[in-house]
């Protein structure tokens, strides 16, 4: 989704939020999990573990997934990369260590070990319309599939976003750090703050674990399918995410609105269709190009429909 910027607009924004929604910023996610796991049996180990097709890819390729408890809520997503001698799994900061944790648990006879990479992998993400233009300029190789990746220099380039836009992260070494921002600010990206990369999130309508999902959803609330395999066998948390499937038991799904106010409604707040609750609001932020608020929402299904009319209060909301 993109939208025009007026100069008006452009007064009243920050360089970073710009940047990332008409040509290209940068975004220190440093703080992101990597987490590394190498041994004979670690595709078997993840394909079991995760909501993806794992055993299936190959080095250069790579998924995003989900994973579930055994009662089939979302504990973690991760970015999944497959390398010759082992994946890699980008994760949030939330879930570091309680991924690492509960795949720790289930590796008893594997031959797999993880190790925790975080402090010494340092992620810099590359988002906006003119990202793969910027890293081009510097000589990377820009991949073409989503969560494919390649390898540039001493660096990982991996076709990934924060935001919903045209997006990549950049691994490199700890030590890297400073000479790749310096070099990506030479070619042109600008420095862009979580704040500017959450409010372009949410106007793209991108969930983020650890905000829009959490333990509480299971997989068909959030609307991210492309992080399911539905015919790949048997996972911890499968039988209750078909059961959902078969039966179409899924009362609310997540969904973007549109409201017509620059108040911006906290976690938690309700919006009805006439005298009926239809949405509980995730996250919301006042957009300034749009000049009204944009929130993620979980929303009743038969209210679910893009164009959909909901209030709050007396301020007119719309699924968009």
């Amino acid at each position: 989704m993109h939208f025009s910027v007026s100069a008006v607009d452009v007064a009243e924004m920050t360089g970073g939020y710009v940047a990332l929604r008409e040509h290209a910023a940068w975004v220190d996610l440093s703080t992101r999990g990597k987490i590394r796991a190498t041994g004979e049996d670690r595709a078997r180990l993840l394909h079991a573990m995760t909501t993806n097709q794992v055993e299936q890819l190959r080095p250069g390729e790579g998924c995003y997934a989900f994973f579930l408890n055994a009662q089939g809520r979302i504990l973690g997503d991760v970015n999944l990369l497959c390398f010759e001698e082992h994946f890699l799994l980008d994760t949030e900061p939330e879930t570091r260590r309680k991924l690492f944790d509960h795949l720790d648990r289930y590796i008893i006879a594997d031959d797999v070990t993880i190790e925790d990479e975080t402090d010494h992998v340092t992620t810099i993400a590359v988002e906006g319309p003119d990202a793969a233009a910027v890293l081009s300029r510097l000589g990377a190789l820009i991949p073409e599939k989503p969560h494919a990746w390649a390898a540039w220099e001493s660096r990982t380039v991996a076709r990934l976003n924060t935001t919903g836009s045209e997006g990549f992260f950049v691994f490199t070494s700890a030590a890297d750090k400073a000479e790749l921002i310096s070099r990506l600010s030479a070619a042109g990206a600008v420095a862009a703050s979580a704040d500017d990369a959450r409010t372009v999130r949410i106007e793209h309508g991108r969930p983020r674990y650890g905000e829009e999902i959490t333990e509480r959803r299971l997989v068909q609330e959030t609307a991210q399918l492309h992080a399911v395999h539905f015919s790949k066998g048997c996972y911890l948390g499968q039988e209750i995410v078909e059961r959902v499937r078969s039966r179409g038991q899924v009362h609310r799904v997540l969904r973007r609105l549109e409201i017509n106010s620059s108040k911006v409604p906290a976690p938690g707040t309700k919006l009805a269709a006439g005298d009926r609750e239809a949405a509980e609001i995730a996250s919301a932020v006042f957009s300034p190009a749009l000049d009204e608020t944009v929130a993620l929402a979980y929303v009743r299904v038969q209210y679910a429909e893009r164009g959909t009319e909901l209030s709050w209060n007396d301020v007119k909301a719309c699924v968009s």
